[in-house]
C-alpha cells in the first residue's frame, strides 16, 4: 500500500480520535509506518488555536468575526502542518515513506467557521488551493449522541454547544453531498469494531 494521506471527519465527539487510532494500530501491525498528525497541530499557531478555543482568549465578541479570525488561523496552521519540514505530512509521506492519519482538514473550516454562502465562498477561497487527502472518512452522529458524549468531557471548546453543532452538522452533510473525492462516510452511532473494519475493508478494498 502507498502512503496515504487519510482524514477524519465530524462533529465534535464523533469518534475520530478513537477511529484515528486504531486505523494507526492496524496499519503498523500490517508493516507499515503510520503516524497521526492532527488539526490544530502543536506549532505556533497551532497552540494559538487551541487556546482560543479553549477560552476565546481573541478580543472579538461578534461572532462571525471570530469565525473569520478562526479561519484565517486555521489556513495558516493548516499550511504549516502540510509542509513544515519536520513532520509536515508531505514530508512524512515523500520522505518517511508513512501514512499520515488526521483528525480534522480543511472540511472543518467549512463546517464550523461559516454560516452562510458568503461565509463559505470566503473560507473557501483561504483553502482552496491545500490538496484533498486520499481519503476523507466522515463518521456522522446525531447531535443528541454528540450533547450526551459531551457531557463527560473534561473541558468544553467554544464551539461546542447545541446550536453550534447543529449547524456544523448540515454544513458537513451540505460539504459532503458535493465533495467529488475518495470518501467513506459511516455511522458513527455503530459499535466502535464496526466503524473500524468498515474502513478497513474500504483500505483493503480500494488502496491495496
Amino acid at each position: 500500500m502507498k502512503p496515504l494521506f487519510i482524514v477524519l471527519e465530524g462533529i465534535d465527539k464523533a469518534g475520530k480520535s478513537t477511529q484515528a487510532e486504531l486505523i494507526k494500530t492496524h496499519l503498523i501491525n500490517q508493516g507499515n509506518s503510520a503516524i497521526i498528525s492532527s488539526e490544530p497541530t502543536d506549532g505556533v499557531i497551532g497552540k494559538l488555536i487551541r487556546e482560543a478555543m479553549q477560552s476565546q482568549s481573541i478580543a472579538i465578541k461578534n461572532q462571525a468575526k471570530f469565525d473569520e479570525q478562526m479561519a484565517y488561523l486555521f489556513a495558516a496552521d493548516r499550511h504549516y502542518h502540510l509542509y513544515n519540514d519536520i513532520d509536515g505530512v508531505y514530508k512524512l509521506i515523500q520522505q518517511d515513506n508513512s501514512h499520515v492519519i488526521a483528525t480534522r482538514y480543511y472540511f472543518s473550516s467549512l463546517a464550523y467557521n461559516c454560516n452562510n454562502q458568503e461565509e463559505f465562498d470566503f473560507v473557501y477561497g483561504l483553502n482552496k488551493r491545500f490538496p484533498n487527502p486520499d481519503l476523507v472518512i466522515y463518521i456522522d452522529v446525531s447531535l443528541e449522541v454528540a450533547l450526551s458524549r459531551l457531557q463527560n468531557a473534561a473541558y468544553k471548546e467554544v464551539y461546542e454547544t447545541e446550536a453550534k453543532l447543529k449547524k456544523v452538522r448540515a454544513n458537513y452533510h451540505k460539504i459532503f453531498h458535493n465533495y467529488q473525492g475518495a470518501m467513506l462516510k459511516l455511522d458513527g452511532q455503530n459499535t466502535i469494531e464496526s466503524i473500524h473494519q468498515q474502513i478497513i475493508t474500504y483500505l483493503e478494498k480500494n488502496f491495496i
